[in-house]
């Protein structure tokens, strides 16, 4: 049998022993049971997941009282009793309390070693407690990269030490690292925030914000220790995910630091990647120069080449001396396509599995090829105006080369006067003097360029991106437009289809004109005509205001039977009728602007029979749709008189 409740002498159940008093705890009673302090209690939480909760009656849940309190789950507060990281906590308590005392009394040598032997916690078991599945860890890395980021791009202070940026810078990078060979972005916003990313990796979207490099005042009213609670949490998971994500594409981690490199502000290009098995190392960069030596013999495509020169030269040799030869060189072509497909990042298959298994192969689906491979032909130069780690994350995570000026750091492939150059990056009002002295052909484009052919996921042209212009509207690639469009939202031209829309509208607007002037001609050909058929018709004219009215319809219909009109006569009177009064109301709201949406009288009669609080929640809806379609009428309207203003300083300049 179950347990049943407290029960008093009389079969009574007895207050504050069951229901909401017992299930639910306050936040004073929980410190009180876990004999820690308040700062410890909100680490604790942080760590393990666990937050407030509202119960229904907090009255109830507080037992009789009504003071203000935060309650949790008391089967939490339970759980956390037997937390390894709490007894840690009160070891580290009575450590700084020795330590205190050592340092007052002067004894050093005793201080030395309680200083060695100081208790530290691990969160390797929360992390497989919280996630404990890969896929889970990975839906949870929004907010943590998104944290990483942000404590890399802080300034060291004594509330946050210099170890800890360096970490998230490392993290950080390591992260670009793994997205750019993966060529696993999908979409950048360049937001007032800051600029939004977003990969997939392993059919999961992972989507993290990135402010931008200025210099701001830090508020100083901000709660590091919170900060640096989920900043310990994520640090953790975040070096489990990427030894997981790194050796399933047969790559060592963590990736090797070129300091001499590092030191001169190489930025990603510091870091070498590693494939296991081997003691070579993966260069990520494609660009070499000449005569460079490598750790790892490789075979290129111009000895291939010149091996190839050589054999057609040598013509004299026998039939089987030339097959030999032949089988030699298609090896070594071989050997030299394996190499350009690791350059390439197409990583190999991991050892000791089966090659004929899917599952085991790292490759890209067909159809992410032609847009993770955008830039993959060109070259681009960034100019030292324009901020160099984000826009060589972007372009090198979709096949682009990129080289950089000498002030944004070391490490760069090749000059500025590199013939190769086919795309140069500036944020300048006119171009530089040097650029009549660059040889090649180049386009000068806006940063805006290259994240607008990423979230269109085609080369757009250069025309409109020239320094100086003014830019297109970048739009995010976030927002769902046939969704926006059902619920009524605005939707701008340039998130249509281009030319199609353009076109669309156009023939809406020769439709329109054609339309009016039809209108006109027949006002003026039968003004008389018109007045007395408004005179004569009051049935039709009430019907075609009011098409799904029944009743209106057929008074109309013996209207017409008494004018002796035949049935299909008065179909068409109705159908023009019915089109003049939508055009008269669209020229009306025209010409006085977005209106307040009028409620039917079939929901004005349903909102009655309504009850007091669904009826507030009925309004609260109405309200907002109501405003939404104002706000998109006032855009739209906005739009109409922008595109009037053009139109009318395009003829002037023609003129």
């Amino acid at each position: 049998m179950g347990r049943t409740a407290p029960r008093g002498h009389n079969g009574m159940k007895k207050k504050g022993e069951a229901g909401a008093s017992k299930n639910y705890i306050t936040r004073n009673q929980a410190i009180k049971k876990l004999q820690c302090t308040l700062g410890d209690f909100r680490r604790l939480c942080i760590l393990k997941g666990i937050y407030p909760r509202e119960p229904r009656n907090r009255k109830k849940a507080n037992k009789g009282s009504s003071a203000p309190a935060s309650f949790y789950y008391a089967k939490d507060i339970q759980y956390l009793l037997h937390e390894p990281v709490l007894d840690k906590l009160r070891e580290h308590k009575a450590f700084a309390k020795k330590l205190s005392k050592a340092v007052g009394r002067g004894e050093w040598a005793l201080a030395k070693n309680l200083e060695e032997s100081k208790p530290v916690y691990r969160l390797d078991h929360i992390i497989k407690e919280r996630y404990p599945t890969f896929v889970d860890s990975l839906r949870d890395l929004d907010d943590a990269l998104s944290l990483i980021v942000l404590f890399a791009c802080l300034p060291a202070s004594q509330t946050v030490p210099a170890s800890i940026i360096a970490n998230c810078s490392r993290l950080a990078a390591e992260w670009q690292l793994y997205v750019m060979r993966t060529k696993s972005l999908r979409k950048v916003f360049l937001s007032i925030k800051g600029i939004y990313f977003q990969a997939e990796v392993q059919g999961q979207t992972i989507t993290w914000l990135v402010p931008y490099m200025f210099t701001q005042n830090i508020p100083s009213d901000l709660d590091y220790r919170i900060m640096l609670t989920f900043l310990e949490l994520y640090q953790t998971l975040l070096g489990f995910v990427f030894y997981k994500l790194y050796t399933d594409n047969n790559l060592v981690y963590p990736p090797k630091l070129d300091a001499a490199l590092d030191e001169n502000g190489a930025g990603i290009g510091a870091l070498l990647l590693e494939e296991a098995g081997s003691k070579g190392l993966v260069v990520d960069r494609r660009e070499e120069e000449e005569g460079e030596t490598k750790e790892k013999k490789r075979v290129y495509a111009k000895d291939v080449r010149k091996q190839i020169h050589e054999i057609q030269q040598t013509g004299s040799k026998a039939e089987g001396g030339e097959e030999e030869e032949a089988d030699s060189v298609a090896a070594t072509f071989a050997g030299a396509q394996d190499d350009a497909n690791l350059e390439l990042d197409v990583f190999p298959t991991p050892s000791g599995a089966d090659e004929s298994d899917p599952t085991t192969m790292v490759v890209q689906p067909s159809s992410l090829s032609s847009s993770t491979d955008l830039f993959s032909p060109y070259y681009f130069y960034i100019s030292r105006e324009v901020t160099r780690p984000t826009l060589e994350f972007v372009i090198r995570s979709f096949g682009g080369r990129v080289g950089w000026d000498d002030v944004l750091g070391a490490g760069s492939p090749y000059k500025e006067d590199d013939p190769r150059i086919t795309h140069h990056i500036l944020d300048r009002p006119v171009l530089p003097a040097s650029a009549a002295s660059h040889p090649g052909k180049r386009a000068y484009v806006q940063p805006q360029w290259v994240v607008d052919c990423i979230n269109r996921k085609t080369l757009l042209p250069t025309d409109e991106y020239k320094p100086g212009s003014v830019l297109p509207p970048h739009l995010s690639p976030f927002v769902d437009d046939d969704e926006v469009r059902q619920r009524g939202g605005y939707v701008p031209m340039e998130a249509e289809d281009g030319e199609d829309v353009e076109m669309g509208s156009e023939d809406e607007d020769d439709d329109d004109e054609e339309d009016l002037e039809e209108e006109e001609e027949e006002e003026e050909s039968a003004p008389t005509k018109k007045a007395s058929g408004k005179k004569g018709r009051p049935a039709l004219l009430a019907a075609a205001l009011d098409p799904s009215n029944d009743a209106l319809r057929h008074a109309a219909e013996l209207e017409a039977e008494g004018r002796g009109v035949a049935p299909a006569v008065f179909e068409a009177e109705l159908a023009a009728e019915s089109k003049k009064v939508k055009k008269d109301a669209a020229a009306a709201e025209k010409a006085k602007g977005p209106k307040k949406v009028s409620r039917s009288q079939e929901e004005q009669l349903a909102s009655i029979m309504l009850t007091g609080k669904q009826k507030k929640l009925y309004n609260k809806m109405v309200y907002s749709k109501d405003r939404k379609a104002e706000e998109t009428a006032k855009l739209q309207a906005r739009k109409k008189e922008v595109e009037k203003r053009k139109k009318k300083d395009a003829g002037k300049v023609n003129l």
